[in-house]
C-alpha cells in the first residue's frame, strides 16, 4: 500500500503545491490529476485526503458529481460522442455503433484489453460542425464513416491522441455575420486608458447609460448589478466570467475566447476596478479544454502589456489577476451560484438565493457573474460610451445579440444583429427552406412554429441566451423534445427530488409514447408534473424540463396524437421488448418467440 501510494505523490505533490494545497481548488486538482492518470485511483483519493485535511468522502462526492471525472478506469482513450439534436440529425448514433463495432466494444464499457471506453456526452458546443466528439476531453468534429475509420485505426495503433493528425483538431469559428462586437477592430488597453482618464464613477454610468442587460438569458441589468457588488461590504470583491455554455445549441462563447478573448478579458478588468476587486476567474466549460492553452497565452501577453497584474497602465493600486477554472463536464454549473459552489471546489449544486453572489459569492463574498458576451459588450461600452450602444437595438433591448445557428440551414456558424431582428431574418440569412420550427434558447427555451416568424429577438419579445436551432418539415418534433428531455434528464444535479425523480419520470413517459404504449392519460400525467416541476424545483432546470413537450405539444400536436396509440391507460412495461436479448443470445425472432400485447389480442378479438 505505501508502495502505491508513494506512485501517486509523485504527480500529486507538484500538483498540490501548484494549487498551494488549498481545498478550494479541489476541482482542478482532481483534473489535473487525471490527466496524469486517466482517473482518480483510490490511493489517490487516500492521498489527497490526508495532504488537504479533507475527509476522503466528500472528495468522492465532489469527483462523483462530475462526468469527466472518473473513480473507475476508462481506458487509455475516452472516447465520448457528443448527442445533441443537432447531432443526432447528423447521424451521431449510427457512427458511434460503426465505432464500437469495428473496435470491438459495446457503448457505456471498458473494451476487454482496458484500451477504451465510447460513451456519449450532452452537448459539445460544436453544433455548426457536427457531428462531434470528446477523445480524452479534445474536441474533433464533422466526423464522417471516413474519419471515424482512421480514429479506429489510431486507437487499434496505440498512437497518442496528441500526435493524431493535426486536420482532426480544427474548429472552425464560422462567423457568418458581424455588427459591432464580432466586427470591433478594438486594441487591448483602449478601453482601460478611457476608465482611468474618466475613473470608475463614471465608467460605471456609461454602463448603466448602455442600459446593457445580461446576454446569458435572464437580462439583468449589467451596471445595476456591478453597482449593488460595488456597495456590497466585504474583505475581497471577485470579478467572474460565466464561460460554462452548456445549453444545446449555444456556441458563441467558443468563438469570442478563440478570437476575442482580450475583448472579454478587458471588460473582466474594467468591471474589477469599478468593484473594487482585485481577482477574477473565467470558469471555462471543460468540453473547450482545447482553448486552454490560447487563453494562458493571452492572459501572460496582457500581463506583459501591463494589462492584468499590479499596477495595471502604471496606476498604483490598480491590481487585478484572472485565474482559469475548467469545469468537467455539469451542465447545471451555467446557473451562476452553482458554478461559485463548483470555482470553490463543491458539487455544483445551485444555491438558495437570497442572498444573491452579489452580496454572498466566491467564498461570501461580493461577486460579479456575468458571460463571455456581456463582458465583451462591456468594453464597447468602455471606449465609446453608453449613449452610443443604447442607440442600437431596440427601447427596450440595447445593443447586439449573437446568435448560435445550426439545424437545417445552408450556413450554420454565428450572426450578430442589433436586437429586434425578426426570427424569419434570421432564417433567410442562414439559408434555411422549408422551416417547421426554430428552438431559440435551447431546451430551456421556446419553440417557435412558422406562423411566429415575424416575431422578434428581444427581452420584450423572444430573450434568448444565444441558441437558434432550425428544424425543416422533416423532423419529427416530438422526437426533439424527447431529445431535449433526456437531456435535462441527464443532466439534473440530484439535489432536490422534484427535479431528480420528475425529470426521469419525464423522460420514461416520452419513452412510452415512443414505444407505442401512448395513451391521453399520459399528456395529462405530463401537466400535472409540469405543474410539479414549476412549483418545487430548487432551480431553474427543474423549473423548465417541461417547456420542450409542452410547446411541442400546443404547436405539433398531431406528432403527439399519432403516438396515442391506446384510448385508456397501459402500463410502459413491455415484456416482449424485455426478451429481446433472450432472442438474440438463441437466434429465434420467429412469431412463436413473441409475446402478444394484451392490445394485440383485443384489437384481434
Amino acid at each position: 500500500m505505501a508502495s502505491q501510494i508513494n506512485a501517486h505523490s509523485e504527480y500529486l505533490d507538484s500538483i498540490l503545491l501548484r494549487r498551494k494545497f488549498n481545498p478550494n481548488e479541489l476541482l482542478q486538482i482532481l483534473r489535473e490529476a487525471q490527466e496524469h492518470y486517466g482517473y482518480i485511483h483510490s490511493d489517490a483519493i487516500d492521498y489527497l485526503s490526508e495532504k488537504l485535511k479533507f475527509p476522503r468522502s466528500k472528495i468522492e462526492g465532489v469527483a462523483s458529481f462530475y462526468s469527466f471525472i472518473y473513480l473507475q478506469p476508462q481506458g487509455e482513450y475516452r472516447v465520448l460522442f457528443s448527442d445533441n439534436i443537432t447531432d443526432r440529425m447528423l447521424g451521431n448514433m449510427d457512427l458511434m455503433a460503426s465505432m464500437c463495432a469495428q473496435l470491438w466494444v459495446e457503448s457505456g464499457k471498458l473494451s476487454e484489453d482496458g484500451l477504451l471506453t465510447i460513451n456519449t456526452t450532452s452537448c459539445t458546443g460544436m453544433c455548426d460542425q457536427g457531428p462531434a466528439l470528446l477523445v480524452n476531453n479534445i474536441a474533433i468534429n464533422r466526423l464522417s464513416n471516413e474519419r471515424v475509420g482512421g480514429i479506429c485505426e489510431l486507437i487499434r495503433e496505440r498512437v497518442p491522441v496528441s500526435a493524431w493528425p493535426v486536420e482532426f483538431f480544427a474548429i472552425e469559428d464560422n462567423i457568418r455575420r458581424k455588427d459591432i462586437l464580432l466586427g470591433s477592430d478594438f486594441i487591448s488597453g483602449s478601453a482601460l486608458s478611457n476608465l482611468i482618464q474618466r475613473g470608475p464613477d463614471e465608467v460605471l454610468n456609461e454602463v448603466k447609460i448602455s442600459k446593457l442587460r445580461g446576454r446569458g438569458g435572464a437580462g439583468f441589468s449589467t451596471g445595476s448589478k456591478w453597482d449593488f457588488c460595488r456597495a456590497a461590504p466585504g474583505e475581497q470583491h471577485y470579478v467572474v466570467c460565466n464561460a460554462d455554455e452548456g445549453e444545446p445549441g449555444t456556441f458563441k462563447d467558443r468563438v469570442l475566447l478563440n478570437g476575442y478573448a482580450d475583448l472579454v478579458f478587458e471588460g473582466m478588468t474594467l468591471c474589477a476596478r469599478i468593484i473594487g476587486a482585485k481577482k477574477g476567474f473565467l470558469y471555462l466549460r471543460g468540453e473547450y479544454r482545447y482553448l486552454l492553452d490560447h487563453l494562458q497565452a493571452v492572459l501572460h501577453h496582457r500581463r506583459q502589456q501591463k494589462l492584468l497584474g499590479q499596477n495595471i497602465l502604471g496606476v498604483k493600486d490598480f491590481n487585478f489577476d484572472i485565474e482559469i477554472h475548467l469545469g468537467a463536464g455539469a451542465y447545471i454549473c451555467g446557473e451562476e451560484s452553482a458554478l461559485i459552489e463548483s470555482l470553490e471546489g463543491k458539487r455544483g449544486t445551485p444555491r438558495n438565493r437570497p442572498p444573491f453572489p452579489v452580496t454572498n459569492g466566491y467564498l461570501n463574498q461580493p461577486t460579479v457573474v456575468n458571460n463571455v458576451e456581456t463582458f465583451a459588450a462591456t468594453s464597447l461600452i468602455g471606449l465609446n460610451g453608453g449613449a452610443w450602444y443604447a442607440g442600437i437595438g431596440t427601447e427596450t433591448s440595447s445593443g447586439t445579440k449573437i446568435l448560435s445557428v445550426s439545424g437545417d440551414c445552408e450556413h450554420p456558424g454565428l450572426y450578430e444583429y442589433p436586437f429586434g431582428v425578426t426570427v424569419a431574418q434570421v432564417l433567410a440569412d442562414c439559408g434555411a427552406r422549408n422551416t417547421q420550427a426554430v428552438q431559440v434558447s435551447g431546451p430551456s427555451g421556446i419553440c417557435v412554429a412558422a406562423n411566429e416568424f415575424e416575431r422578434k429577438i428581444g427581452f420584450e419579445d423572444i430573450p434568448t441566451a444565444g441558441a437558434f436551432m432550425v428544424f425543416d418539415q422533416s423532423r419529427d418534433m416530438f422526437e426533439v423534445a424527447r431529445n431535449f428531455i433526456h437531456f435535462f434528464a441527464h443532466e439534473s444535479c440530484g439535489f432536490c427530488t422534484p427535479c431528480r425523480v420528475g425529470t426521469s419520470l419525464l423522460s420514461n413517459m416520452m419513452d412510452k409514447l415512443s414505444h407505442g404504449f401512448g395513451s391521453p392519460y399520459d399528456l395529462a400525467e405530463i401537466e400535472k408534473l409540469n405543474v410539479l416541476l414549476q412549483s418545487t424545483s430548487h432551480c431553474g432546470l427543474g423549473h423548465s424540463a417541461c417547456n420542450p413537450v409542452l410547446d411541442t405539444i400546443a404547436k405539433f400536436r398531431p406528432a403527439y396524437e399519432k403516438r396515442l396509440a391506446h384510448s385508456e391507460y397501459v402500463p410502459a412495461f413491455d415484456l416482449d421488448r424485455a426478451l429481446s436479448q433472450a432472442r438474440q443470445m438463441t437466434g429465434r425472432d420467429d412469431r412463436a418467440a413473441h409475446l402478444e400485447r394484451s392490445g394485440d389480442r383485443r384489437a384481434k378479438s
